[in-house]
């Protein structure tokens, strides 16, 4: 006798999973799909195996065909459920990315045997019978458990596989018990198979992908029902290369300081009224909200994005009515086309609020439109950040050095650390593309200090002090010099290759001289550990000779096109400037050096050091040495 008490109790669970999971909005992605598939499927499943076995209890009181057919539609639906139960394990991992594949196909043809071999047996009675003495085993039914494992199996391949790509590890571990408890399902199924126990095991695995991955709330902004940011990526990593359609970035200007003057709840109020607008006036496009006053509105092919910023300005004339306040708010827009482009989510998302920044900052409220450069901007900034990490992890940034010359002895007493990076094919990256990326994504100070590093080991290694070369110099990005304990970290590193730190001269710009008082607390810090600081690239800021007085700068370099402009033009001005640095203690470098006759004009009017391709272009390490140390 067959015993379903535990069949009922999974379907009253499954039917509240259902309720809960259809009473929030959801987003419309190839995961989601599979999920109300196998929502779907197990309903079927269930009801059709108290159905089928109650009557294959009473098979006496009802007709045959009756008993015969309800046992057939439970066995199609088991193995619909085998196949559904690995299509959700194959979405979570996007293994078949797309249903007309090859092997998408292939897969699936194990689910449509069973299924065809269930029907027959209405018939000829391969994996059940039904006659005058009721329900007999047929003599395939074994295939519900090889198709079961098969597609189990195939399920925790792919996991092996792919499972290394889920972005967070309770998705990875949680798609591995999801696939573990329905082995545990089956395996109980065939040592018992007359208590209707499999169903449970079946809803535990559901209840575990529920609360890992499908809970409605995982994509809507806590605000409202509106989808969120993680929303927008997942579904354009889902329609890559086949959304035709547009986005439209839009951004409230001012947000914060909006949102501190009408307070949260109006505020909150106000998006609720923007989406709620949204929504009516263009019911088939999807809208996700990321911070800070900033929509994303992705709209079908047929709708002309135009149209839609021009219906939103004109809304944005009139005032937003809050139940308690009245709130005049202007936007900037942002109008994307992706087209057939197949590009990562990431680099998508990232071009999407550049654009809104860039929207945000047009006092004329011009819609920002995307175009392919900004793609491909993106695209190269992306592989910059992904350089300048592996160089930093592997400690593979390059040191390069440009000598500097004096002018009094004409010999190479000095040198400046310049940075470099080694993209794939092994072409040198200069760090005008990367250090900006690297202050940015907050990888400055790492990168700085391998710099620094390394050219502490060099001054070690060749015992510069006495092979003529007086120091070194090092830039310090105006990020890197912000560390309220650089003075600590870098006089470790010197105590490590055990260094003089007057060896070291730090470089920094005007722009680290924002701050009157932190720079000179600074600098004071950093010169009571014996280290020398240079100004560099002066010219370029706003920095006056009363300001210099107060800073102890052992060197001043004049940037490079004050130099050129005053080789081109000659005047009084760069001369008496380097009169009046010399009078105040400073010694003064000239980079950008091209020609002897520029080297000369230079000398002339009283610079100590030259610096510049007249010399030697930027070079290794090892080159420099070679030339310069090995004499």
């Amino acid at each position: 006798m067959w015993n379903f008490s535990f069949a009922i109790p999974s379907l009253l669970i499954l039917g509240l999973l259902l309720l809960v999971y259809f009473s929030l909005p959801r987003l419309r992605i190839s995961m989601n799909r599979a999920f109300l598939y196998i929502l779907v499927v197990e309903s079927c499943v269930i009801i059709a195996d108290i159905l089928s076995t109650w009557a294959d209890i009473n098979y006496t009181s009802l007709p045959l065909f009756v008993v015969n057919l309800l046992n057939c539609v439970y066995f199609v639906a088991f193995f619909m459920r085998a196949g559904s139960l690995m299509f959700y394990a194959t979405s979570v991992l996007r293994v078949f990315k797309y249903r007309k594949s090859r092997y998408y196909q292939v897969v699936y043809l194990p689910m449509l045997f069973g299924i065809l071999m269930s029907i027959l047996s209405l018939k000829f009675g391969f994996i059940y019978s039904i006659d005058e003495k009721g329900y007999h085993s047929g003599p395939w039914y074994n295939l519900l458990y090889i198709i079961y494992w098969f597609y189990l199996t195939v399920s925790l391949i792919c996991w092996v596989l792919y499972g290394g790509k889920l972005r967070r590890k309770r998705e990875r571990y949680g798609l591995l018990l999801y696939i573990m408890i329905l082995m545990a399902g089956i395996l109980i199924r065939y040592m018992f198979p007359k208590i209707l126990l499999m169903d449970t095991f079946c809803i535990m695995a559901i209840l575990v992908v529920y609360l890992i991955f499908e809970n409605p709330e995982f994509y809507l902004e806590r605000r409202g029902n509106i989808f969120n940011s993680s929303a927008f990526s997942d579904f354009i990593e889902e329609n890559n290369g086949k959304f035709q359609g547009s986005v439209i970035g839009i951004v409230i200007h001012n947000y914060n300081e909006l949102r501190d003057v009408y307070g949260g709840k109006q505020m909150d109020e106000g998006l609720t009224m923007i989406t709620r607008f949204i929504a009516t006036s263009f019911p088939d496009c999807n809208i996700f909200y990321h911070r800070r006053g900033r929509f994303m509105v992705i709209c079908p092919v047929d709708y002309d994005p135009d149209r839609v910023v021009d219906k939103l300005k004109e809304r944005f004339r009139s005032t937003w009515k809050s139940e308690s306040a009245d709130l005049y708010l202007s936007a900037g827009y942002v109008i994307m086309n992706i087209g057939e482009a197949v590009v990562s989510a990431d680099t998508v998302f990232t071009v999407l609020i550049n654009g809104m920044d860039e929207a945000d900052s047009e006092s004329n409220h011009e819609t920002v439109y995307i175009d392919k450069k900004s793609f491909e901007r993106t695209i190269k900034e992306t592989e910059i950040k992904r350089l300048i990490d592996h160089g930093i992890e592997n400690n593979e940034v390059q040191v390069f050095l440009q000598p500097l010359v004096s002018t009094r002895t004409g010999r190479v007493v000095g040198a400046e650390a310049l940075s470099r990076l080694c993209d794939s094919g092994g072409s040198i990256v200069p760090p005008g593309a990367f250090i900006d990326i690297a202050e940015r994504n907050g990888r400055i100070n790492e990168l700085g200090e391998q710099v620094f590093e390394k050219t502490c080991s060099f001054i070690k290694e060749h015992s510069l002090p006495g092979k003529g070369l007086e120091w070194i110099n090092v830039n310090l990005s105006p990020i890197q010099f912000l560390r309220s304990d650089l003075a600590d970290r870098f006089s470790e590193i010197i105590e490590k290759y055990g260094v003089d730190p007057g060896m070291v001269h730090l470089e920094i710009t005007e722009a680290s001289m924002i701050d009157d008082t932190f720079l000179q607390k600074q600098m004071t810090r950093m010169t009571d550990k014996g280290f020398k600081f240079a100004l560099d690239d002066y010219g370029t800021g706003y920095s006056n000779l009363n300001r210099l007085k107060k800073c102890p700068f052992a060197n001043v370099k004049i940037d490079m096109s004050v130099v050129w402009d005053y080789y081109k033009e000659p005047d009084e001005i760069l001369p008496t400037m380097i009169k009046a640095f010399k009078q105040m203690g400073f010694e003064v470098t000239a980079e950008g050096i091209e020609d002897e006759k520029m080297a000369n004009a230079m000398k002339h009017i009283g610079c100590d050091y030259l610096q510049g391709y007249c010399y030697s272009r930027p070079i290794t390490m090892n080159e420099f040495a070679d030339k310069y140390l090995n004499d």
